[in-house]
């Protein structure tokens, strides 16, 4: 009798081992070029680090909601022009430092430093101070009012870090998140590990290994194997049936932030001319390309706006697919037999499968492309920063950002005054009525002025272990966020 307790006993404590799986191993098509979210455009840093590794003083929910993060409450001057942030007692760095007001000012004036790296500078411009009141009370003073404020602090190159680790962020970053890093085997994957001292509930997950698999053909056979248990952002949408049929897996497929442009340099002849701009939108069929290299996944627009957004406006019948009406306008514009440019690649497939589609459209109306496939940080470097590229494809999955265009020195270069002007005003506008009013201005001027090729909303497909719950659907910023995430068996 003993014996057969002790058995029963032992059975039950592996049934319930089982049930209680706590480490995951979920895949990413890109991997990041360093691991500092406050000095790159790259958003791989953020789908491994945003909310697991760092947090900022507000973040977004799956919904893209605002909510606290490391404030847990702020109050705003009856100006508008200063927030007090009170911060969380009891929260810790990962290396054991304490966070505190003194933190959050380091963090936003190193941001807002002339010399400051962080690829959306623009954010912190519009700070005038940055005030510690006490270790845990920060004031911060604008220069004028921002209705934008508390929104733009949940970014993920505003999380708060500390000078204390800052030197070694690139590769050994320290946050105050659920997780902490582990290891970063370069070419392979990230290993995060549970914060035992998190000052916010704790995860489902002891252990968490992002694998970066950039080929679809080898994401598939991953999936399949079950050598991973999720591919975050699948790369391969023509498989996505295979899954669905199959009980192991469940495939999730949401919306994003991301507008997948035919990025255009508005500074390189020909494309300065707004005609030739407007000959490339034309002959671009936009649902060939969703077809084709997005197995249908995929929304199209006419300019640099998510189409979930309450204040979207549909103008995609300003750049309708008109190969005729390309040919006529490059003829005007003095180029009756087209003209040769660069289209450099990143990795991501729609971009890679998009650019050959993207390029035979192009060709039929007389402008060929030189196709480049570049790596993400190749792509970072000559394109981004090197500005040194014609046409590009790339999707833009910052949240709410057509604040981009106001940059003169952005990489595609447009900076219009009139633009800017515009987002001056609608910076210091908070009515609702009047905001979406400006916005609507804006989606239109950059719409007819022709400053990118805008094709489609990207999709987001996720395929997971069917056991598994708390994946984000949607994108509302790029995040694989892991603290809701757990086994269900």
């Amino acid at each position: 009798m003993t014996f057969r307790l002790t058995l029963a006993a032992a059975l039950l404590t592996g049934t319930a081992a089982l049930a209680q799986q706590t480490d995951l191993t979920i895949a990413l098509q890109l991997e990041p070029p360093h691991l500092d979210p406050t000095s790159a455009a790259a958003g791989a840093i953020d789908s491994v680090l945003y909310t697991n590794v760092f947090e900022g003083l507000t973040r977004f929910t799956n919904t893209g909601e605002v909510v606290p993060g490391l404030a847990e409450r702020w109050d705003i001057s009856e100006d508008g022009l200063t927030y007090t942030f009170h911060l969380r007692e009891g929260v810790s760095f990962h290396d054991g430092t304490t966070m505190d007001a003194e933190d959050v000012k380091f963090t936003l004036d190193r941001a807002r430093a002339e010399d400051s790296q962080n690829a959306q500078k623009a954010l912190f411009e519009g700070i005038a101070e940055v005030t510690v009141i006490d270790p845990q009370t920060v004031e911060v003073t604008l220069g004028q009012v921002d209705g934008n404020f508390l929104f733009n602090m949940a970014w993920g190159d505003a999380v708060i870090v500390a000078p204390e680790s800052i030197g070694d962020i690139k590769s050994t970053p320290v946050g105050t998140g659920p997780f902490k890093f582990d290891s970063w085997t370069q070419g392979d994957s990230i290993t995060l590990v549970q914060n035992p001292d998190y000052w916010g509930e704790a995860p489902a997950l002891t252990e968490a290994t992002f694998k970066f698999i950039s080929d679809p053909t080898a994401a598939f056979a991953a999936m399949m194997a079950q050598d991973i248990d999720a591919f975050a952002g699948y790369p391969a949408p023509e498989n996505l049936p295979q899954f669905e049929a199959d009980p192991r897996f469940q495939v999730l497929v949401g919306s994003t932030e991301g507008e997948t442009i035919l990025s255009t340099n508005n500074q390189m002849a020909p494309l300065d001319d707004v005609r030739v701009r407007q000959a490339i939108a034309h002959a671009i069929d936009r649902q060939a390309i969703i077809d084709g290299a997005m197995f249908g996944l995929g929304t199209p627009i006419g300019t640099h706006f998510a189409p979930h957004n309450p204040d979207y406006v549909d103008l995609t019948g300003l750049s309708g697919h008109d190969p005729d009406k390309a040919r006529a306008l490059l003829e005007e514009a003095g180029y009756p037999d087209g003209f040769t440019t660069t289209l450099k690649l990143p990795p991501p497939s729609y971009a890679r499968r998009g650019g050959e589609i993207v390029a035979a459209q192009l060709r039929a109306v007389g402008i060929e492309t030189e196709i480049t496939n570049l790596e993400w940080a190749q792509w970072l470097e000559e394109v981004f920063r090197g500005k040194d590229f014609g046409l590009t494809i790339v999707s833009h999955t910052e949240p709410f950002d057509i604040g981009i265009y106001a940059r003169p020195d952005y990489y595609f270069q447009y900076g219009k005054p009139a633009f800017q002007e515009l987002m001056m005003t609608l910076t210091a506008t908070t009515a609702p009525e009047k905001r979406s009013e400006l916005l609507a201005d804006a989606q239109r001027m950059i719409a007819e002025d022709y400053v990118n090729g805008y094709l489609f909303q990207l999709a987001f497909p996720t395929v997971a272990d069917a056991r598994i719950e708390g994946l984000w659907l949607n994108q509302p910023t790029q995040a694989t966020d892991l603290t809701g995430v757990r086994w269900t068996e």
